[in-house]
């Protein structure tokens, strides 16, 4: 039975996916796609670990360093851009290998993502939460159940989307259609032991603030940007920012950075485990 012609290689920081995906690729003659919200934007190749630029000459490399840091990307403009990619890599008769970390991009491919009109917040965000609770529990009761206390922004586009729309959220969701075909792909997630992963986690932070990430969180910090961006919200950007502006020292911004970095393998170790249950496990 022929392999699939897109591999999907998923797993939280600092675990080996681009090493693994590196040596798949030499070995399969194929083409890498990245699939991490952050490594989209240039000018934080060294704090997002983003593939070098000797292994974008041995690889081509796509969705890697292709945005402005003041851009704002979404999942649905990186799945365009991925459908792009991939029609082109398979289009020259080539195989694809998809990684990276942000598991909603991976939704986007393999579930779908829903076209939901654009709609109005204003009405809906003027109520408080005990309001739009009880409201949801008439309009979409699924969306009240699963959206956490304190989110209100969830809660308030749940609510817009079924006043607007006569819909809700949860039906729109439901129509969604995957962009990969089934069987055209095969799912890999790398799951390490926890305790070395948080080790790497440290280590690897350290090195990169002996490489030039404290200059490249500087750089960024120095452009003014709104820290509502993206890309400003990359793991370990604000502490070591804080520190070149003189705020805290540079032990206490590292120790913080490496917390939020093993906070954030945490929180993609869950998702991967709760929502690709059926993927093949690789240590």
């Amino acid at each position: 039975m022929p392999q699939p012609s897109i591999t999907l290689i998923a797993g939280p920081t600092a675990s080996g996916k681009s090493a693994l995906a590196m040596r798949m690729a030499r070995e399969t003659g194929a083409e890498i796609v990245g699939a991490d919200s952050m490594q989209i934007y240039r000018g934080l190749e060294i704090l997002t670990a983003a593939p070098t630029l000797e292994e974008r000459a041995q690889i081509p490399h796509h969705l890697v360093g292709v945005a402005d840091a003041a851009e704002a990307w979404s999942v649905g403009r990186w799945q365009a851009a991925a459908k792009q990619a991939l029609d082109d890599i398979l289009g020259r008769g080539r195989p694809a290998i998809i990684v990276g970390g942000t598991g909603l991009y991976f939704a986007a491919l393999t579930k779908g993502l829903a076209d939901i009109p654009q709609v109005s917040r204003e009405e809906s965000a003027a109520l408080d939460e005990p309001a739009l609770r009880k409201a949801l529990q008439a309009l979409d009761p699924a969306a009240e159940a699963r959206i956490k206390p304190g989110d209100l922004q969830r809660l308030i586009r749940a609510h817009a989307v079924a006043v607007e729309t006569g819909r809700s959220l949860s039906e729109w969701q439901t129509t969604t259609q995957p962009l990969l075909p089934e069987g055209s792909w095969r799912g890999l997630v790398i799951e390490p032991d926890r305790a070395a992963l948080y080790a790497r986690c440290d280590a690897r932070l350290a090195a990169m603030v002996e490489h030039g990430a404290l200059e490249e969180a500087a750089r960024l910090d120095a452009r003014g940007l709104s820290p509502a961006l993206p890309a400003l919200k990359a793991v370990g950007y604000r502490e070591l920012a804080a520190h070149m502006r003189g705020e805290t020292t540079l032990a206490d911004a590292l120790a913080a950075a490496q917390g939020e970095t093993r906070r954030y393998a945490k929180r993609q170790l869950t998702w991967f485990r709760n929502q690709t249950p059926d993927w093949e496990r690789v240590a």
